[in-house]
């Protein structure tokens, strides 16, 4: 079974690893215990004379076979040791300068819990939200070509995920396909596909199935392999000729369909696929012929992982080719002028990052008002709007009617402090309106049921700005 897979590769990683417990440590506490230790395979001579590091398999032996009989700390360290691999650090180099830290991450891609890793974006907390929270009965996880170790997370913490909607263990609905790097290529390659037949069984039946494949690029590298073992002509690094045919035959699948038979039944697939760029090289093959095939892309952006910006989607490069289709379900159900408040929006996010530029260079301080204006409205709406915290009972969902209260909210701040600024306000006296913290805390203290006190936050707004101006003499 793939638990007991799982298990099996997880024990002989460990045989790799080593126990961060000097040799000091192990004469002090197990030389008592030398004997006995002997008499089940453990012999410390090497450990405890020679210096040579002790392994995990060799501790964990050890510690089953003493039991409470040892320190605090070193039982303490065999627990962690189920959960966290240590490898000897070698050397150590030193950066001078002031870093934001993300979780264990440094500048200049090293990472001393993976090694060396182009980008941490953590998008298996956006697959998660996207299995929780997406308007679909069944879901699938395809875990193509993944690490053994993220593939065990995924099998053991999707059960304990529940189903907002039914209050029910989301495993009920959730279909899991597991297949690691070390697993056979031909299975590699394959698993995509059992994933796309069960969706489609499923969607035969007239649900609404999510597909999530994680990721399409390791499944493109088993094509490359196998085409190299077929000594078939090989096309761009490496890649199979046929790359882009099959992705387009993949990603064709999605779509919503009237199913044949009776009853009349309407199912949906819907196919979300994570692409792992070697180094974030967006022109590598298997990126570019997927954009040609796709028409949503969200660019997960390292920079805005290591500023604590979650999800760590860059609203720049990324892009939606179905807002035009979407956009009357918007007007009719949401509100009439969603299109053009998205537009604004989209516009200030789109003039700060022009500005920045400029305040690299130059300096905050020699904008004028205007933009400085930009500069805080831009971030207001990061704060305000994109960011979203997955594990906040209020912000892990946003309902369409709070999304445009929210977004109405922010930009009608814009406007009233830029016709406030034409009329003599000062920029620090908009930034030192006491309305700004509240609005910033609105995303996880008003929920979705709540949307009239996001209407009532707006109004509050406006009246400070026109007291404001009744404060502010006309020139």
């Amino acid at each position: 079974s793939v638990w007991s897979y799982l298990s099996s590769v997880r024990e002989n990683r460990m045989t790799r690893d080593v126990v961060p417990l000097s040799p000091d440590f192990l004469v002090e506490t197990l030389s008592a215990f030398s004997g006995r230790l002997k008499k089940t395979g453990v012999e410390l001579y090497n450990y405890t004379k020679l210096g040579e590091r002790l392994g995990a398999q060799m501790f964990l032996k050890a510690i089953s076979t003493l039991g409470e009989e040892l320190p605090g700390r070193a039982l303490i360290l065999a627990e962690a040791l189920k959960n966290i691999f240590f490898d000897e650090v070698e050397d150590v180099k030193f950066i001078d300068g002031e870093f934001t830290v993300y979780d264990l991450t440094v500048p200049f891609v090293h990472n001393f819990v993976g090694g060396h890793i182009p980008s941490i974006l953590h998008n298996t907390v956006t697959l998660h939200q996207l299995a929780k929270w997406s308007d679909a009965q069944v879901i699938l996880h395809i875990g193509c070509g993944e690490r053994g170790n993220e593939e065990a997370e995924v099998l053991t913490g999707f059960p304990k995920l529940v189903d907002p909607h039914s209050g029910r263990p989301l495993m009920e609905r959730t279909v899991l396909i597991a297949n690691t790097s070390n697993m056979p290529v031909a299975a590699r390659e394959a698993s995509i596909y059992t994933g796309a037949t069960i969706a489609e069984f499923y969607r035969d039946m007239g649900y609404d199935v999510l597909l999530v494949a994680d990721s399409t690029s390791r499944w493109a590298e088993a094509l490359r392999e196998i085409s190299g073992r077929l000594e078939e002509m090989p096309a761009e690094e490496g890649y199979p000729s046929y790359l882009a045919s099959r992705l387009a035959e993949f990603y064709e699948r999605a779509g919503r369909v009237v199913v044949l038979g009776t009853p009349e039944r309407t199912g949906s697939m819907t196919l979300v696929g994570a692409v792992s760029p070697p180094g974030g090289d967006f022109t590598e093959p298997v990126t570019t012929h997927t954009l040609r095939f796709v028409r949503v892309f969200w660019a997960l952006d390292p920079n805005l992982a290591y500023t604590r910006h979650y999800p760590a989607i860059n609203w720049i490069q990324s892009y939606s080719a179905y807002v035009d289709t979407v956009k009357s379900w918007w007007m009719e159900n949401v509100a009439r002028d969603w299109h053009q408040l998205r537009a604004r929006m989209y516009q200030i996010l789109r003039r700060e990052d022009e500005l920045l530029e400029i305040v690299r260079l130059l300096g905050p301080e020699s904008l004028a008002d205007e933009e400085k204006l930009i500069l805080d409205a831009a971030r207001m709406i990061r704060e305000g709007y994109l960011q979203q915290s997955a594990y906040d009972e209020v912000d892990s969902y946003c309902s369409p009617q709070r999304q445009y209260e929210l977004a109405r909210m922010f930009v009608e701040f814009y406007e009233l402090a830029e016709a406030a600024l034409r009329r003599g306000v000062s920029i620090d006296r908009i930034r030192a309106m006491k309305i700004i913290p509240e609005m910033l805390r609105a995303r996880y203290e008003i929920g979705n049921t709540e949307v009239e006190k996001l209407k009532i936050l707006r109004e509050s707004m406006v009246k400070e700005f026109e007291s404001l101006l009744i404060e502010t003499p006309a020139d």
